[in-house]
């Protein structure tokens, strides 16, 4: 394993790309209503991203055709934007990665489309405080499992389960680097957290059993058992003292 250590001037690079993707979730919020494709939302992000200089990171990535990773209900992350419309009660996992002077920055929401069933928002809402569990694990000197602990803790303490095929990831001039960043383990375990580490941490929740399939597309991932699955990701970099620098966050 090798991992990258950012210096202070890449970091604030890497802000300015978190920054942009921060932005482009943000418009796309706005529009997320019954009745929009996963298509319309996969082309405002990339006019949004091109037209502030940006370059879409996902967009021919391991051949990967679109801008935006749009995964409704039970799918978990890779969705390919289509013609599907969104419907009432939806829930949409929206992943989005953007390259600004050669670094990148990655994050994901799970958003509500109108009114959701009380179950489905209790997902969203433990797996976004899941993902801001591992964060705040994410400092000077713990072990990079204690990230992957918290956040698997929390969302079993809820009664839901983490996916264990899919990982969040060390993040710089590339889009996946070292180290890799589990959302399941013990603590105590693996490299300790240094200054200049930039990571993608990315937790992935299911209603049902923690079981994943992948669809003919060879993109699309899907729970097993057919339950809903949320998905937040923060890039974040490890500061010398105190909380970790959330690069992701408005």
């Amino acid at each position: 394993m090798s991992i990258e250590l950012k210096t202070p001037d890449e970091i604030e690079i890497m802000a300015k790309a978190a920054k942009l993707v921060a932005e482009t979730l943000q418009a796309l919020k706005k529009e997320i209503r019954p009745g929009i494709t996963t298509g319309e939302l996969d082309r405002l992000a990339e006019d949004f991203i091109r037209s502030r200089g940006g370059v879409p990171a996902f967009k021919g990535y391991r051949s990967y055709p679109n801008t935006l990773c749009a995964s409704v209900n039970e799918q978990v992350v890779h969705g390919i934007p289509s013609k599907r419309a969104l419907r009432q009660g939806d829930i949409i996992g929206l992943d989005l990665g953007a390259i600004v002077e050669g670094f990148y920055g990655d994050s994901a929401v799970t958003l509500a489309v109108g009114t959701i069933h009380p179950k489905a928002a209790e997902l969203l809402r433990v797996t976004e405080e899941a993902l801001n569990k591992g964060i705040e694990q994410a400092v000077v000197g713990n072990r990079l499992s204690d990230i992957s602990h918290a956040i698997q803790r929390h969302a079993e303490a809820a009664g839901f389960s983490v996916v264990m095929d899919f990982v969040g990831h060390g993040i710089g001039r590339q889009l996946h680097e070292d180290p890799q960043v589990p959302n399941y383990g013990q603590p105590g375990q693996g490299p300790r957290l240094q200054v200049g580490m930039v990571l993608a941490i990315e937790p992935m929740v299911n209603m049902g059993g923690s079981g994943v399939r992948i669809l003919e597309d060879r993109w699309t991932a899907v729970t097993q058992d057919g339950s809903l699955s949320a998905h937040f990701e923060h890039t974040i970099a490890i500061q010398p003292s105190g909380p970790a620098r959330i690069l992701t966050k408005l």
